[in-house]
């Protein structure tokens, strides 16, 4: 059953902020939580050329003590990744969560959440992993694959917690853009924010039936919402609303074959994620 917020941690610098915001939602949705933590040991060393290093033993003797150094190695990141569950749990459990699990597996992150997807109702991610370059502009390839790859709703999140009260939504009228606002109408996650609509477009009459539409959607579910038609570029665009609403995160769709798509889902790292120092809900 797709109930559970299930946050992904590291050891990298938004770990802390992946427990919190995950804790908050899985106080909005009323959801269990829980931690999960990888341990990818199909990392494979290359065998060495020991042709002529005379003196340095014997070829079967050094492949030996590779093997010994990797499994230590493989122990070590299995008991790094304990500490860092049992603290995340404990950092739960003081934000109010009564009972957060947590899973350790092997293998790749990716492969890890989409085998678990099916149990998923929200996921939690940092903007980058602990391998990931530390540029602020960089985003995780972890990240990039698992926002193609899964089909559950993904919470990106800073390294810092901030209870969201101004929420933007990109929106550009499609079949499956207007999925997308049900889904948010339907989800007690911003209750009490303030939700905003955005279509980047021409002030037209067909934009302004849509954005109406929206905004009527999101009242009538008992969310508070304002919206705007901002002509421009889209990225350009939604920054400079985002700037003047105050906004504190933002929600956009992974669907659709409109110019919001190619923001999340194109063939390169988007500029939209890789600059985005909020957090980012994407909806699939």
């Amino acid at each position: 059953m797709s109930d559970r917020v299930l946050a992904a941690i590291d050891s990298s610098q938004f770990s802390e902020g992946v427990c919190d915001y995950a804790a908050w939602a899985a106080k909005a949705l009323n959801a269990p939580l829980s931690f999960i933590h990888t341990v990818d040991n199909h990392a494979q060393v290359a065998e060495p050329d020991l042709t002529g290093n005379l003196g340095l033993g014997t070829r079967e003797h050094l492949l030996e003590k590779l093997s010994g150094i990797e499994e230590e190695h493989a122990k070590v990141s299995r008991e790094r990744g304990r500490l860092l569950l049992d603290a995340a749990k404990e950092r739960a459990v003081s934000a109010g969560i009564a009972d957060p699990q947590s899973l350790q597996r092997n293998g790749t992150l990716v492969e890890t959440l989409v085998e678990n997807e099916k149990e998923v109702r929200l996921l939690v991610v940092g903007k980058r992993g602990e391998t990931a370059h530390q540029a602020s502009g960089h985003l995780g390839s972890n990240l990039e694959r698992v926002v193609r790859e899964m089909h559950r709703p993904i919470l990106m999140v800073p390294k810092q917690f901030t209870q969201p009260h101004n929420v933007m939504m990109a929106f550009d009228g499609s079949k499956t853009a207007r999925k997308g606002v049900e889904m948010l109408a339907k989800s007690p996650l911003f209750e009490g924010a303030t939700c905003h609509v955005v279509i980047v477009g021409a002030e037209t009459a067909e934009n302004r039936s849509q954005l109406n539409w929206a905004l009527e959607t999101l009242r009538e579910a008992g969310h508070t919402a304002e919206g705007a038609i901002r002509a421009g570029e889209v990225e350009e665009t939604l920054r400079t609303y985002k700037q003047e609403n105050d906004i504190d995160m933002l929600v956009m769709g992974a669907y659709g074959h409109s110019r919001i798509r190619h923001l999340l889902v194109g063939s390169t790292t988007t500029a939209m994620l890789r600059k985005a120092q909020l957090p980012v809900l994407i909806l699939r």
